[in-house]
């Protein structure tokens, strides 16, 4: 082996320098093929339908005009929007967090006996519906439901509950993977220099801990500031926010402008936003290159302080926030005029009322575009996922890098709603083509595909960042050709993750609701469209049929995360 081996240079001398360039060609057309791909789909599916929507705000017939500003900030209802966006985001943050710290200590620094489904059953929230949620909270807090002496159904307090419900596991996947991860020698020697629990904790753990909980209080910010569907089932018009307030606009004002300039409003907090996130998250993945691999987790000790507590405010917060309001869900959606029965689920066989098609047809509309929805979004993603991964050697390749990162971020804030909005007003004669794209049903695929790349990026990129270069170096010194090198090194070791970056984004597109509300055609809704429409009709029978058909697709998209549990190792799914 090591004669062959010394033989190698000698070879491509005698090939000449000819030989070089016919392998180098295919590696260099396929990085510019992996870069513009996913540029030329974010191109006409994301930035074109966004920056129509900021022409409509700041152009009219072609000239710069901010009257549309004017007319919106004079308006009382929008300085009461943009502050009940801010402050159910702010109150949400801050409840996700606090709550969500301890979990994510419980979860990935100790060890017990039922971990793993726990680690699951925190995660179904956020990939439920937001439909679902704000379903799930309304029938908990209505007269009858469990909780309906509280009086806090259709209040500002109820919107925020859902919000951390929903983000909760946001935090615990964020800070528990970069806390799995800490070194623990310093928080040992603070320990035997005398220092209490609470001190170490206070001292060494939480600031160390700052880039990750930082990026995951930014994340849960954008989610809470962009929640759509949880706050216009929730809320209503009463507790609107800029996300409700567009689609409200648009669908029953008909006022395009105001929803125009209300969508610029919210892309500048989002890329403000953005940016934040963007910089804790780099630090984050700093402060894990420096630490060690891993962390043994340690078993639950119930005289420990730190362990006493963080059991107690998991147990109430998985017990009472999350578990409460599916269970209540799946009681009432038995519970019919009649008394106790299946009929609520009969029903679904059914159309109701005005319906074109009944909720088992939308629930496989639903399917079959997640599943178109899950495949582009994983060709995309994972391209942009192997580009970012790199690390280039000189400055402008680096900040290029660092850039494509930032700008596939972008869809992760900016509002699904605004997504939808822009297809609506840019795809009735795209390119001057004569066609109306708004008619196909691959448009909705292809806006959860929008929505769903960042999540697929999220996922598999910190795992193709961990290998190490040298792994790939090697393989190409042994005459692997590019194509081969990735596959036998890139993606063996990202198998897992793209497997479950495949299973989350095939569950968001599943309930996704902001986008598809738009652009879902009356004959093929999807079922959240549908839960939506049942909902708005007054009547027992089509409460009922929403609160079945929303457990239908609990139980669909809990499922799939039950699966990408299966799937998931050490590393995976921490990132996002």
């Amino acid at each position: 082996m090591p004669t062959a081996l010394a033989d190698r240079p000698a070879a491509r001398t005698a090939a000449g320098p000819s030989a070089r360039p016919p392998r180098r060609w295919p590696g260099r057309a396929g990085w510019a093929l992996a870069v513009g791909v996913p540029l030329l789909f974010l191109t006409a599916f994301f930035l074109w339908p966004v920056l129509e929507i900021v022409g409509r705000g700041f152009l009219t017939d072609g000239r710069l005009d901010l009257g549309g500003f004017g007319d919106v900030f004079a308006r009382p209802r929008t300085w009461r929007v943009i502050g009940q966006t801010l402050a159910q985001a702010a109150l949400g943050t801050a409840g996700a967090v606090l709550l969500g710290v301890p979990g994510a200590y419980l979860l990935h620094r100790c060890r017990f006996r039922g971990r793993g489904a726990l680690r699951a059953f925190v995660t179904v929230p956020f990939v439920l519906p937001t439909v679902v949620v704000g379903v799930a909270f309304r029938s908990l807090l209505v007269d009858g439901g469990l909780l309906g002496g509280l009086g806090l159904d259709g209040t500002f307090a109820a919107i925020v509950l859902a919000l951390v419900f929903f983000n909760y596991a946001v935090v615990v996947r964020t800070v528990g993977g970069m806390w799995e991860r800490l070194d623990p020698r310093a928080e040992q020697a603070a320990r035997a220099l005398g220092a209490s629990p609470w001190r170490v904790l206070r001292t060494v753990t939480l600031p160390a801990l700052g880039p990750a909980i930082a990026s995951a209080a930014s994340l849960v910010f954008l989610f809470c500031a962009t929640a759509f569907g949880t706050v216009l089932v929730l809320g209503g018009r009463r507790y609107g926010t800029v996300e409700t307030e567009i689609w409200i606009q648009t669908t029953q004002f008909l006022d395009l402008r105001a929803a125009a300039v209300l969508s610029v409003v919210q892309l500048v907090v989002v890329v403000g936003a953005l940016a934040f996130a963007g910089r804790a998250r780099a630090r984050t993945e700093r402060a894990l290159t420096l630490g060690v691999p891993s962390v043994t987790a340690h078993p639950v000790r119930l005289r420990d302080p730190l362990d006493a507590v963080a059991v107690v405010v998991t147990v109430v917060t998985a017990g009472g926030l999350l578990a409460l309001p599916l269970l209540n869900l799946v009681i009432r959606s038995l519970r019919t005029p009649r008394g106790w029965g299946l009929d609520n689920y009969a029903a679904l066989g059914v159309p109701q009322d005005t319906l074109a098609v009944s909720a088992w047809q939308a629930a496989g509309t639903s399917v079959r575009t997640a599943v178109d929805a899950t495949l582009i979004a994983l060709v995309v993603g994972g391209l942009v996922a192997l580009v970012v991964s790199r690390r280039p050697r000189t400055p402008s390749a680096r900040r290029a890098v660092a850039g494509l990162d930032a700008l596939f971020m972008l869809p992760l804030g900016v509002s699904a709603v605004t997504v939808g909005f822009g297809f609506l007003v840019s795809m009735d004669a795209p390119l001057g083509l004569p066609v109306d794209l708004r008619a196909s049903p691959v448009l909705v695929a292809v806006a959860q595909a929008v929505v769903a790349v960042p999540l697929v990026v999220r996922t598999v990129l910190p795992v193709l960042r961990a290998i190490d270069p040298r792994q790939r170096e090697v393989a190409a010194t042994l005459g692997a050709a590019p194509g081969r090198v990735l596959r036998t090194v890139d993606l063996a070791v990202a198998l897992r993750a793209v497997g479950l970056a495949l299973g989350f984004a095939f569950a968001v597109s599943l309930g996704e609701f902001g986008a598809t509300s738009f652009l879902a055609r009356p004959q093929e809704p999807t079922l959240p469209v549908v839960i939506f429409r049942l909902l708005s009709r007054p009547g027992a029978e089509n409460y009922g049929a929403a609160l079945a058909a929303s457990v239908l697709l609990a139980a669909l998209t809990a499922g799939v995360v039950a699966v990408c549990e299966r799937l998931r190792r050490p590393g995976i799914g921490g990132a996002w």
